[in-house]
């Protein structure tokens, strides 16, 4: 597609627009998890790319995969959205999640493969929706953890 390369940097850029709507206090309590989970999808992407999972045709710079534009722009930012609106809520948490995710597997990545920007290769769509669940699982128990060890902590 003659646009591939615009539409990875606005799905880059874009998400970052709604961050001053998230709060103050919301990108302080929720933000390490969010660089937390984006790290470890960034992990999983490298393996992915190794034993060619997926692959990405477009990229916005020699050096970035296509990748790159998901995971810290609609990926990190929208992690911080759903902890805000979802945490506390273990079941409402993995419902979003599991809709949010689904969107991604069952929509974007047919869309995705259309456009020629990216494909599936070595990996079924479940099995990408599983990688994701392990992802959001991770995600809540990282902020979890980061929210109640503190005060167990602080009892002794």
């Amino acid at each position: 597609m003659k646009y591939s390369r615009l539409l990875l940097l606005l799905l880059l850029i874009l998400p970052w627009f709604s961050l001053p709507l998230l709060g103050k206090e919301a990108i302080k309590r929720f933000l390490p998890a969010g660089l937390f989970i984006a790290f470890v999808v960034r992990f999983v992407h490298f393996i992915a790319e190794k034993r060619k999972w997926w692959w990405w045709y477009e990229r916005l710079h020699p050096k970035l995969s296509g990748g790159f534009s998901f995971i810290w722009g609609p990926y990190l930012i929208g992690s911080l959205w759903i902890l805000k609106f979802t945490y506390g809520n273990f079941l409402r948490f993995i419902l979003v999640n599991f809709i949010v995710d689904s969107m991604f597997t069952y929509v974007l990545v047919d869309w995705l493969q259309k456009l020629g920007i990216a494909s599936l290769v070595r990996i079924k769509k479940i099995q990408l929706s599983f990688i994701f669940f392990v992802d959001a699982l991770l995600l809540y128990g990282f902020q979890f953890f980061k929210e109640k060890v503190p005060q167990m902590n602080d009892t002794k």
